[in-house]
C-alpha cells in the first residue's frame, strides 16, 4: 500500500510524481509481477533506466526515496507494493496469470483493478490461521466468510518504509470482533477496522491506475 488518505496510513507517493525514467522503471517492475509473480533483476532496472537515458543509481534511489519500491541490503526488491517477491499469508491468483503475494490486504484488493482481470486472494488470519477468501472484480467483490474485515494498523513511525510501518499489519480477518481481539493484544499497533466496501475502494482507488501511461492506455 503507497498511500491511503482516506484511511491515513501514508505509504509513500503517487506514482505521478515520479520522474519520466523512474516511472518506465517503476512500470517495468509492475508488468514483470503481473506476467511472472517475480521480481525482476536489478540489472534489468539499471539497463531499463539507462534506456530513458538516466543514471540508473539515481533512478532507484528516487524510487526508494518515494516508497513506492523497497530494497534490501543487497539491492534486491523487497516490496514492490502492491506486491511481494517473498510469499506473505496474502496469495493473489487469477486466470491467466501468475500467482503473486501481496504486501498487505488492501493492496490485495487494489490488484484486480490494477490488472484489468479478476483474481482470488486467499489470506490466513492473523493469530489463527483461518482462511479469508475474496473474488475480487475490480470494483466489486465476494468474501467468504461473508463477515470477513480489514484491520488496518501502523506502528506510527513515519521514518521507515510501508513494508516495516504499515505492510505486516494490514490484515484480512474473519469477523469484527475477531480485528479488534487482534488489535487489543497487539496496543503498540494503532488503526481501525474496514468493513469490505472500505477496504475495497480503498484498494482500486490506491492502484486502479497504478499501470497507466502518460496517454491514459494500461500497460500490460
Amino acid at each position: 500500500m503507497t498511500q491511503s488518505a482516506a484511511s491515513g496510513l501514508n505509504k509513500g507517493c503517487s506514482v505521478g510524481a515520479l520522474t519520466p525514467p523512474a516511472r518506465q522503471v517503476h512500470l517495468a517492475v509492475m508488468a514483470a509481477f503481473a506476467e511472472t509473480g517475480r521480481a525482476p533483476a536489478r540489472g534489468e532496472l539499471e539497463r531499463t533506466a539507462r534506456a530513458h537515458g538516466a543514471d540508473p543509481a539515481a533512478v532507484l534511489a528516487e524510487l526508494a526515496e518515494r516508497d513506492v519500491i523497497a530494497f534490501g541490503e543487497a539491492g534486491e526488491i523487497r516490496a514492490a507494493y502492491p506486491f511481494s517477491p517473498s510469499p506473505t499469508p496474502i496469495r493473489v491468483s487469477g486466470e491467466g496469470g501468475p500467482v503473486t503475494y501481496a504486501m498487505c490486504a488492501i493492496d490485495a484488493l487494489g490488484i484486480s483493478a490494477m490488472l484489468g482481470r479478476p483474481v482470488t486472494i486467499t489470506a490466513a488470519e492473523p493469530g489463527t490461521g483461518r482462511v479469508i477468501t475474496v473474488h475480487a472484480d475490480g470494483d466489486h467483490a465476494r468474501w467468504d466468510p461473508q463477515g470477513a474485515v480489514v484491520f488496518a494498523g501502523t506502528t506510527g513511525d513515519n521514518c521507515c518504509h510501508a513494508a516495516d510501518r504499515t505492510c505486516g499489519y494490514i490484515n484480512f480477518f474473519t469477523t469484527a470482533r475477531a480485528a479488534r481481539t487482534w488489535a487489543q493484544a497487539n496496543p503498540t499497533i494503532t488503526g481501525a477496522v474496514l468493513d469490505q466496501a472500505r477496504a475495497l475502494s480503498e484498494g482500486v482507488a490506491e492502484f486502479g491506475a497504478f499501470m497507466r501511461t502518460g496517454d491514459g492506455t494500461s500497460r500490460p
